[in-house]
Protein backbone atom coordinates (compact mmCIF):
# COMPACT_ATOMS: atom_id res chain seq x y z
CA UNK A 1 0.00 0.00 0.00
CA UNK A 2 1.22 3.62 -0.39
CA UNK A 3 2.36 5.86 2.56
CA UNK A 4 0.93 8.82 2.98
CA UNK A 5 -0.59 11.86 1.55
CA UNK A 6 2.50 12.20 -0.69
CA UNK A 7 2.43 8.70 -2.14
CA UNK A 8 -1.34 9.40 -2.78
CA UNK A 9 -0.71 12.63 -4.63
CA UNK A 10 2.26 10.79 -6.68
CA UNK A 11 -0.69 8.10 -7.81
CA UNK A 12 -3.38 10.58 -8.80
CA UNK A 13 -1.26 11.96 -10.73
CA UNK A 14 0.07 9.15 -12.49
CA UNK A 15 -3.18 8.07 -13.16
CA UNK A 16 -4.00 10.73 -15.19
CA UNK A 17 -1.35 11.03 -16.94
CA UNK A 18 -1.54 7.35 -17.67
CA UNK A 19 -4.65 7.89 -18.88
CA UNK A 20 -5.10 11.18 -19.23
CA UNK A 21 -8.09 11.78 -21.67
CA UNK A 22 -7.62 8.24 -23.02
CA UNK A 23 -10.22 7.57 -19.72
CA UNK A 24 -13.13 8.78 -21.63
CA UNK A 25 -15.27 5.64 -21.99
CA UNK A 26 -15.66 4.25 -25.97
CA UNK A 27 -18.68 2.06 -26.92
CA UNK A 28 -17.92 -1.42 -27.34
CA UNK A 29 -14.60 -1.22 -25.53
CA UNK A 30 -13.43 -1.64 -21.81
CA UNK A 31 -10.51 0.47 -20.78
CA UNK A 32 -7.50 -2.21 -19.70
CA UNK A 33 -5.03 -0.53 -17.62
CA UNK A 34 -2.03 -3.22 -17.37
CA UNK A 35 2.44 -3.00 -17.28
CA UNK A 36 3.07 -4.68 -20.18
CA UNK A 37 2.84 -2.40 -23.24
CA UNK A 38 4.44 -5.69 -25.72
CA UNK A 39 1.30 -7.45 -25.03
CA UNK A 40 -0.82 -4.63 -26.40
CA UNK A 41 -0.96 -5.85 -30.10
CA UNK A 42 -1.91 -9.61 -28.64
CA UNK A 43 -4.85 -7.28 -26.58
CA UNK A 44 -6.28 -6.36 -29.40
CA UNK A 45 -6.23 -9.05 -31.72
CA UNK A 46 -7.83 -11.34 -28.65
CA UNK A 47 -9.57 -8.26 -28.17
CA UNK A 48 -11.69 -8.55 -31.62
CA UNK A 49 -12.78 -12.24 -31.04
CA UNK A 50 -13.97 -10.60 -27.51
CA UNK A 51 -15.80 -8.33 -29.10
CA UNK A 52 -17.44 -11.01 -31.03
CA UNK A 53 -18.56 -12.85 -28.10
CA UNK A 54 -19.01 -10.35 -25.55
CA UNK A 55 -19.90 -6.81 -27.38
CA UNK A 56 -16.97 -5.25 -25.63
CA UNK A 57 -13.11 -5.35 -27.22
CA UNK A 58 -9.93 -4.13 -24.72
CA UNK A 59 -8.37 -0.64 -25.26
CA UNK A 60 -4.71 -1.67 -23.36
CA UNK A 61 -2.99 1.37 -21.68
CA UNK A 62 0.21 0.54 -20.53
CA UNK A 63 2.61 1.94 -17.41
CA UNK A 64 5.74 0.67 -18.26
CA UNK A 65 6.79 1.20 -14.53
CA UNK A 66 6.33 -1.31 -12.36
CA UNK A 67 6.46 0.51 -8.91
CA UNK A 68 4.16 3.41 -10.71
CA UNK A 69 1.57 0.72 -12.13
CA UNK A 70 1.17 -0.72 -8.55
CA UNK A 71 0.66 2.81 -6.85
CA UNK A 72 -2.09 3.56 -9.21
CA UNK A 73 -3.84 0.47 -9.13
CA UNK A 74 -3.57 0.06 -5.69
CA UNK A 75 -5.17 3.75 -5.19
CA UNK A 76 -7.39 3.90 -8.54
CA UNK A 77 -9.61 1.10 -7.13
CA UNK A 78 -10.64 2.90 -4.37
CA UNK A 79 -11.80 5.80 -6.59
CA UNK A 80 -14.05 6.27 -9.61
CA UNK A 81 -10.84 6.86 -11.30
CA UNK A 82 -10.08 2.96 -12.21
CA UNK A 83 -10.24 1.09 -15.09
CA UNK A 84 -12.30 -1.20 -16.08
CA UNK A 85 -10.29 -4.27 -16.25
CA UNK A 86 -6.73 -4.62 -14.79
CA UNK A 87 -4.27 -6.71 -14.91
CA UNK A 88 -2.63 -7.98 -11.79
CA UNK A 89 -0.91 -10.49 -10.29
CA UNK A 90 -2.47 -13.80 -8.82
CA UNK A 91 -1.76 -15.11 -5.08
CA UNK A 92 -0.67 -12.78 -2.24
CA UNK A 93 -0.90 -9.58 -4.72
CA UNK A 94 -4.42 -10.51 -5.61
CA UNK A 95 -5.21 -11.21 -1.57
CA UNK A 96 -3.69 -7.76 -0.69
CA UNK A 97 -5.73 -5.88 -3.24
CA UNK A 98 -8.54 -7.58 -2.36
CA UNK A 99 -8.65 -6.99 1.35
CA UNK A 100 -8.71 -3.32 0.01
CA UNK A 101 -12.47 -3.75 -0.46
CA UNK A 102 -12.08 -2.23 -4.58
CA UNK A 103 -12.16 -4.89 -6.34
CA UNK A 104 -15.57 -6.81 -7.68
CA UNK A 105 -16.33 -10.32 -6.67
CA UNK A 106 -16.26 -13.11 -9.88
CA UNK A 107 -17.53 -16.11 -8.03
CA UNK A 108 -20.35 -16.14 -10.56
CA UNK A 109 -17.72 -15.64 -13.79
CA UNK A 110 -15.93 -17.84 -12.29
CA UNK A 111 -18.34 -20.71 -11.95
CA UNK A 112 -19.57 -20.50 -15.31
CA UNK A 113 -16.35 -21.16 -16.77
CA UNK A 114 -15.82 -24.27 -14.59
CA UNK A 115 -18.55 -25.44 -15.75
CA UNK A 116 -17.72 -25.20 -19.01
CA UNK A 117 -14.42 -26.61 -18.48
CA UNK A 118 -12.86 -23.80 -19.74
CA UNK A 119 -10.58 -23.64 -16.38
CA UNK A 120 -9.14 -26.07 -13.54
CA UNK A 121 -9.96 -25.95 -10.45
CA UNK A 122 -6.39 -26.28 -8.99
CA UNK A 123 -6.28 -22.16 -10.02
CA UNK A 124 -8.75 -21.29 -7.73
CA UNK A 125 -6.86 -20.57 -4.33
CA UNK A 126 -4.61 -18.46 -6.30
CA UNK A 127 -7.43 -16.23 -7.55
CA UNK A 128 -9.29 -16.40 -4.00
CA UNK A 129 -9.54 -14.25 -0.80
CA UNK A 130 -11.69 -15.54 2.16
CA UNK A 131 -13.24 -18.21 -0.41
CA UNK A 132 -14.34 -15.07 -2.96
CA UNK A 133 -12.80 -15.39 -6.18
CA UNK A 134 -11.41 -12.00 -7.44
CA UNK A 135 -9.62 -12.46 -10.27
CA UNK A 136 -10.12 -14.34 -13.60
CA UNK A 137 -6.49 -15.97 -15.34
CA UNK A 138 -4.79 -13.91 -17.86
CA UNK A 139 -2.85 -17.45 -18.37
CA UNK A 140 -0.84 -20.01 -17.21
CA UNK A 141 3.05 -20.92 -17.79
CA UNK A 142 4.83 -23.30 -16.19
CA UNK A 143 8.93 -23.12 -15.49
CA UNK A 144 10.66 -25.50 -17.33
CA UNK A 145 14.25 -25.76 -19.04
CA UNK A 146 14.91 -24.35 -22.08
CA UNK A 147 17.79 -25.92 -23.80
CA UNK A 148 19.66 -25.75 -26.78
CA UNK A 149 18.88 -28.88 -29.10
CA UNK A 150 21.89 -28.79 -31.52
CA UNK A 151 24.21 -28.24 -28.20
CA UNK A 152 22.53 -31.53 -26.77
CA UNK A 153 23.23 -33.64 -29.57
CA UNK A 154 26.54 -32.48 -30.13
CA UNK A 155 27.86 -34.20 -27.23
CA UNK A 156 25.03 -37.02 -27.07
CA UNK A 157 22.91 -35.79 -24.44
CA UNK A 158 19.02 -35.85 -23.95
CA UNK A 159 16.54 -34.59 -21.88
CA UNK A 160 16.78 -35.63 -18.47
CA UNK A 161 14.59 -38.26 -16.86
CA UNK A 162 16.57 -38.61 -13.75
CA UNK A 163 18.31 -35.88 -11.48
CA UNK A 164 21.49 -38.09 -12.06
CA UNK A 165 21.08 -37.64 -15.67
CA UNK A 166 20.49 -34.20 -15.10
CA UNK A 167 23.53 -33.27 -13.03
CA UNK A 168 25.30 -35.46 -15.56
CA UNK A 169 24.28 -33.37 -18.63
CA UNK A 170 26.27 -30.35 -16.17
CA UNK A 171 29.21 -31.92 -16.34
CA UNK A 172 29.65 -33.13 -19.89
CA UNK A 173 28.68 -29.55 -20.98
CA UNK A 174 31.09 -27.74 -18.76
CA UNK A 175 33.85 -30.07 -19.48
CA UNK A 176 33.42 -29.20 -23.19
CA UNK A 177 32.95 -25.08 -22.73
CA UNK A 178 29.10 -25.25 -22.79
CA UNK A 179 27.85 -22.89 -19.97
CA UNK A 180 25.35 -25.53 -18.73
CA UNK A 181 22.84 -23.36 -17.13
CA UNK A 182 21.57 -19.87 -16.73
CA UNK A 183 20.85 -17.84 -13.57
CA UNK A 184 20.57 -14.45 -12.88
CA UNK A 185 19.27 -11.77 -10.37
CA UNK A 186 19.78 -9.09 -13.48
CA UNK A 187 16.49 -7.31 -12.50
CA UNK A 188 16.30 -8.57 -9.31
CA UNK A 189 13.44 -10.58 -9.39
CA UNK A 190 14.45 -13.35 -11.53
CA UNK A 191 17.00 -14.55 -7.75
CA UNK A 192 14.07 -16.50 -6.86
CA UNK A 193 13.83 -18.63 -9.65
CA UNK A 194 16.64 -21.27 -8.64
CA UNK A 195 15.10 -21.71 -5.26
CA UNK A 196 11.55 -22.71 -6.13
CA UNK A 197 13.07 -24.69 -8.61
CA UNK A 198 15.12 -26.60 -5.97
CA UNK A 199 13.17 -26.94 -3.29
CA UNK A 200 9.79 -28.26 -4.78
CA UNK A 201 12.31 -30.78 -6.85
CA UNK A 202 13.25 -32.25 -3.26
CA UNK A 203 9.78 -32.22 -1.60
CA UNK A 204 6.93 -30.01 -3.15
CA UNK A 205 4.59 -30.20 0.38
CA UNK A 206 7.72 -28.69 1.78
CA UNK A 207 7.60 -26.34 -0.64
CA UNK A 208 3.82 -25.60 0.02
CA UNK A 209 4.24 -24.99 3.45
CA UNK A 210 7.18 -23.06 3.96
CA UNK A 211 4.93 -20.18 1.35
CA UNK A 212 2.27 -20.85 3.40
CA UNK A 213 4.24 -19.69 6.52
CA UNK A 214 4.14 -22.83 8.15
CA UNK A 215 7.61 -24.17 7.62
CA UNK A 216 10.98 -22.41 8.30
CA UNK A 217 13.44 -21.41 5.58
CA UNK A 218 15.93 -23.02 7.99
CA UNK A 219 14.31 -26.27 8.30
CA UNK A 220 16.69 -28.89 6.61
CA UNK A 221 14.80 -29.36 3.03
CA UNK A 222 15.56 -25.49 2.72
CA UNK A 223 19.21 -25.78 4.16
CA UNK A 224 19.81 -28.90 1.10
CA UNK A 225 18.26 -26.66 -1.66
CA UNK A 226 20.74 -23.89 -0.85
CA UNK A 227 23.47 -26.30 -0.56
CA UNK A 228 22.92 -27.70 -3.95
CA UNK A 229 22.71 -24.73 -5.38
CA UNK A 230 26.00 -23.51 -3.94
CA UNK A 231 27.75 -26.37 -4.96
CA UNK A 232 26.26 -25.65 -8.37
CA UNK A 233 28.14 -22.54 -8.48
CA UNK A 234 31.45 -24.36 -7.66
CA UNK A 235 31.59 -26.44 -10.41
CA UNK A 236 31.15 -23.25 -12.37
CA UNK A 237 27.47 -24.77 -14.02
CA UNK A 238 26.52 -20.98 -13.83
CA UNK A 239 26.32 -17.73 -15.74
CA UNK A 240 27.31 -15.08 -13.63
CA UNK A 241 24.88 -13.24 -11.49
CA UNK A 242 24.94 -10.10 -13.09
CA UNK A 243 23.77 -11.75 -16.73
CA UNK A 244 21.78 -10.18 -18.51
CA UNK A 245 18.83 -12.75 -18.96
CA UNK A 246 17.31 -11.21 -21.95
CA UNK A 247 20.47 -12.47 -23.79
CA UNK A 248 20.08 -15.99 -23.18
CA UNK A 249 18.08 -17.22 -26.07
CA UNK A 250 20.81 -15.50 -28.04
CA UNK A 251 23.44 -17.59 -26.17
CA UNK A 252 21.56 -20.77 -26.64
CA UNK A 253 21.67 -20.14 -30.30
CA UNK A 254 25.23 -19.48 -30.37
CA UNK A 255 25.99 -22.77 -28.30
CA UNK A 256 27.36 -20.90 -25.52
CA UNK A 257 24.62 -21.28 -22.99
CA UNK A 258 22.84 -24.88 -22.56
CA UNK A 259 19.71 -24.12 -20.29
CA UNK A 260 17.93 -21.66 -19.40
CA UNK A 261 15.24 -21.80 -16.70
CA UNK A 262 12.37 -19.48 -17.09
CA UNK A 263 8.68 -19.50 -17.54
CA UNK A 264 7.16 -20.93 -20.79
CA UNK A 265 6.16 -17.32 -21.53
CA UNK A 266 9.52 -17.11 -22.74
CA UNK A 267 9.10 -18.74 -25.88
CA UNK A 268 8.38 -15.71 -27.24
CA UNK A 269 11.67 -14.02 -26.74
CA UNK A 270 13.47 -17.34 -27.64
CA UNK A 271 11.54 -17.75 -31.24
CA UNK A 272 12.26 -13.80 -31.63
CA UNK A 273 15.64 -14.57 -31.44
CA UNK A 274 15.47 -17.05 -34.49
CA UNK A 275 14.98 -20.85 -32.49
CA UNK A 276 12.47 -23.23 -34.28
CA UNK A 277 10.80 -24.96 -31.46
CA UNK A 278 11.72 -28.85 -31.76
CA UNK A 279 14.53 -28.47 -34.48
CA UNK A 280 16.24 -25.75 -32.10
CA UNK A 281 15.29 -25.78 -28.67
CA UNK A 282 13.23 -28.22 -26.49
CA UNK A 283 12.25 -28.05 -22.82
CA UNK A 284 11.67 -29.93 -19.99
CA UNK A 285 10.88 -29.94 -16.56
CA UNK A 286 13.68 -29.95 -13.81
CA UNK A 287 13.74 -34.53 -12.36
CA UNK A 288 13.17 -34.42 -8.89
CA UNK A 289 16.31 -34.38 -6.69
CA UNK A 290 15.28 -37.89 -5.44
CA UNK A 291 13.60 -40.54 -6.66
CA UNK A 292 10.16 -40.91 -3.99
CA UNK A 293 9.46 -37.30 -4.37
CA UNK A 294 6.30 -36.75 -6.07
CA UNK A 295 5.71 -34.90 -9.35
CA UNK A 296 5.28 -31.23 -9.54
CA UNK A 297 5.56 -27.92 -11.52
CA UNK A 298 6.08 -24.68 -10.41
CA UNK A 299 2.86 -22.87 -11.68
CA UNK A 300 2.36 -18.86 -13.32
CA UNK A 301 -0.59 -17.12 -14.10
CA UNK A 302 -1.30 -13.02 -14.09
CA UNK A 303 -5.04 -12.53 -13.81
CA UNK A 304 -7.93 -9.47 -15.12
CA UNK A 305 -9.78 -8.35 -12.07
CA UNK A 306 -12.44 -5.33 -12.07
CA UNK A 307 -12.41 -2.64 -10.01
CA UNK A 308 -15.86 -2.56 -8.09
CA UNK A 309 -16.11 1.43 -8.63
CA UNK A 310 -15.01 0.93 -12.96
CA UNK A 311 -16.63 3.32 -14.92
CA UNK A 312 -18.15 0.52 -17.25
CA UNK A 313 -18.39 -2.06 -14.82
CA UNK A 314 -20.94 -4.10 -17.21
CA UNK A 315 -18.49 -4.06 -20.12
CA UNK A 316 -15.22 -5.07 -17.54
CA UNK A 317 -17.45 -8.15 -16.18
CA UNK A 318 -18.84 -8.75 -19.46
CA UNK A 319 -15.17 -8.98 -20.97
CA UNK A 320 -13.69 -11.50 -17.84
CA UNK A 321 -16.89 -13.54 -18.12
CA UNK A 322 -15.82 -14.30 -21.95
CA UNK A 323 -11.96 -13.92 -21.42
CA UNK A 324 -11.89 -18.15 -21.15
CA UNK A 325 -14.16 -18.79 -24.23
CA UNK A 326 -11.96 -21.12 -26.16
CA UNK A 327 -12.07 -18.61 -29.53
CA UNK A 328 -10.53 -15.84 -27.66
CA UNK A 329 -7.89 -17.63 -25.91
CA UNK A 330 -6.37 -19.62 -29.24
CA UNK A 331 -6.08 -16.12 -30.38
CA UNK A 332 -4.31 -14.98 -26.85
CA UNK A 333 -2.01 -18.39 -26.54
CA UNK A 334 -1.05 -18.21 -30.31
CA UNK A 335 0.48 -14.33 -29.73
CA UNK A 336 2.43 -15.23 -26.62
CA UNK A 337 3.64 -18.90 -28.32
CA UNK A 338 2.45 -19.99 -24.57
CA UNK A 339 -0.36 -22.10 -23.24
CA UNK A 340 -3.96 -20.84 -21.80
CA UNK A 341 -5.47 -20.84 -18.68
CA UNK A 342 -8.10 -22.61 -20.41
CA UNK A 343 -6.91 -26.51 -20.39
CA UNK A 344 -9.05 -27.36 -23.48
CA UNK A 345 -7.16 -24.95 -25.64
CA UNK A 346 -3.79 -26.95 -26.81
CA UNK A 347 -0.40 -24.56 -27.06
CA UNK A 348 0.61 -24.46 -30.99
CA UNK A 349 4.11 -24.23 -30.01
CA UNK A 350 4.80 -28.24 -29.76
CA UNK A 351 7.65 -27.50 -27.45
CA UNK A 352 4.90 -25.73 -24.63
CA UNK A 353 2.50 -28.47 -25.96
CA UNK A 354 5.02 -31.17 -24.88
CA UNK A 355 5.22 -29.59 -21.57
CA UNK A 356 1.19 -29.31 -21.28
CA UNK A 357 1.13 -33.06 -22.18
CA UNK A 358 3.74 -33.96 -19.34
CA UNK A 359 1.78 -32.58 -16.67
CA UNK A 360 -1.05 -33.95 -17.54
CA UNK A 361 0.51 -37.82 -17.88
CA UNK A 362 2.49 -37.17 -15.13
CA UNK A 363 -0.44 -36.34 -12.61
CA UNK A 364 2.38 -32.92 -11.43
CA UNK A 365 1.03 -30.77 -8.72
CA UNK A 366 0.91 -27.42 -9.41
CA UNK A 367 2.84 -25.43 -6.79
CA UNK A 368 2.29 -21.06 -6.91
CA UNK A 369 5.42 -19.25 -8.19
CA UNK A 370 7.45 -18.14 -5.15
CA UNK A 371 6.74 -14.43 -6.21
CA UNK A 372 2.92 -14.71 -5.41
CA UNK A 373 2.94 -17.72 -2.61
CA UNK A 374 3.39 -15.21 0.22
CA UNK A 375 3.08 -12.03 1.69
CA UNK A 376 4.48 -9.31 -0.96
CA UNK A 377 7.34 -7.09 1.75
CA UNK A 378 8.12 -10.97 2.71
CA UNK A 379 8.51 -11.99 -1.47
CA UNK A 380 10.49 -8.95 -2.24
CA UNK A 381 12.59 -8.64 1.19
CA UNK A 382 13.69 -12.37 0.51
CA UNK A 383 14.64 -11.70 -3.26
CA UNK A 384 16.94 -9.54 -2.68
CA UNK A 385 18.59 -12.03 -0.02
CA UNK A 386 18.64 -14.57 -2.71
CA UNK A 387 20.18 -12.38 -5.27
CA UNK A 388 22.98 -11.56 -2.59
CA UNK A 389 23.12 -15.14 -1.57
CA UNK A 390 23.65 -15.70 -6.01
CA UNK A 391 27.16 -13.06 -5.42
CA UNK A 392 28.18 -15.32 -2.25
CA UNK A 393 27.13 -18.55 -2.59
CA UNK A 394 28.81 -19.88 0.44
CA UNK A 395 26.31 -18.28 2.63
CA UNK A 396 23.82 -20.60 2.97
CA UNK A 397 22.74 -20.86 6.65
CA UNK A 398 23.32 -16.98 7.18
CA UNK A 399 21.12 -16.44 3.71
CA UNK A 400 18.24 -18.73 5.13
CA UNK A 401 18.12 -17.18 8.65
CA UNK A 402 17.76 -13.53 6.95
CA UNK A 403 14.67 -15.24 5.27
CA UNK A 404 13.39 -16.49 8.27
CA UNK A 405 13.69 -13.42 10.64
CA UNK A 406 11.82 -11.39 8.00
CA UNK A 407 8.87 -14.39 7.13
CA UNK A 408 8.49 -14.18 11.25
CA UNK A 409 7.77 -10.72 10.76
CA UNK A 410 5.93 -10.35 8.05
CA UNK A 411 3.60 -13.53 8.40
CA UNK A 412 2.89 -11.72 11.69
CA UNK A 413 2.11 -8.24 10.08
CA UNK A 414 -0.08 -10.10 7.58
CA UNK A 415 -2.18 -12.09 10.14
CA UNK A 416 -2.92 -9.35 11.48
CA UNK A 417 -4.70 -7.46 8.73
CA UNK A 418 -1.29 -5.66 7.48
CA UNK A 419 0.04 -5.69 3.99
Amino acid sequence: MLAGAGGLALAAALAGCARGSSTTSVPGAVNLYNDNATWSDGYKKAGAVLKRVSGFDLRPLSNASTTSYQEVVQTSVQTNRAADVVKWASGFPLYSLARSGGLTELGAQWDAAVKRGWVSTELKPAVSYQGKVYGIPLYQSSYVFFYAKPVFTKYGLREPATWAEFTHNAEVLKKNGVTPFLATQNGVWPAFEWFEELVSKIDPDFYTRLVNGQAKYTDDTAVEALTLWRDFYAKGWMTAPDFDGANGPAQMKAGKLAMFLHGTWESAAIAAAGLKPGTDYGAFIMPAVHDDTKPSVIAESGVFAVPRRAANHDGGIAAVSNWLDPRVQRVWSDFLQDSSANPTVPASNPVIEGVQQDIKRNSRTLLTRYNEASPPNLIQGNILDLGNFMIHPTAVRSTLKSMQKRADKEWDIWRKGGS
